[in-house]
């Protein structure tokens, strides 16, 4: 009887053995980690699929948050104007943080401006109606879209931009605002 029962405990660990190594073989292993992944596709795609696409809002944009954030931190009076900088970068492909960084190069952000002119435009002599409007007519001559300005900066890289705008007198000056691009 005691030999009975040695018999069986010893086969039903030998079949314990036996699922163990087959459970930690190479060959099982893979196709663990293919039924892993093709589970994690069958979840993403009906995830997909249950989104429709009519029904999904498009993604909120944080830039003008971005701009009006560094605004407040410095205490800069341009503060609230980010959605103005961001959309007179878009009209043309610019880089969204250009216009921004230029007016913190050339006046703080607005705290010295003059003539609602943070961007020093015309040696800061050229008056605006409002800031926004600064940033438009600025944005567009940057974007290439004036006659006057074009054969400057319609076809530029950022840094050729910054370099005709006033690297010529001042041979740091795209270096800076570029400086201050990546603060965005």
């Amino acid at each position: 009887m005691l030999r009975k029962k040695s018999r069986k405990k010893k086969k039903k660990h030998q079949k314990k053995y036996i699922r163990r190594s087959v459970l930690m073989s190479p060959p099982f292993r893979w196709k663990l980690a293919l039924i892993g992944i093709s589970t994690s596709f069958v979840v993403v795609g009906i995830f997909f699929i249950i989104q429709r696409p009519e029904a999904a809002e498009l993604p909120y944009d944080v830039r003008p948050e971005r701009i009006d954030r560094y605004f407040a931190k410095n205490n800069m009076p341009l503060k609230g104007h980010g959605k103005t900088f961001v959309e007179a970068a878009d009209t043309c492909g610019m880089d969204w943080r250009l216009l921004p960084a230029i007016a913190v190069r050339e006046s703080s952000g607005g705290k010295h401006m003059q003539l609602n002119n943070p961007f020093g435009w015309g040696g800061a002599q050229i008056p605006f109606e409002s800031i926004d409007d600064a940033t438009r007519v600025v944005g567009q001559h940057l974007c290439g879209d004036e006659p006057d300005t074009a054969k400057w900066y319609s076809t530029t890289s950022t840094y050729e931009k910054l370099y005709r705008y006033n690297g010529t007198v001042i041979s740091t000056y795209p270096a800076e605002v570029q400086w201050i691009m990546n603060q965005f």
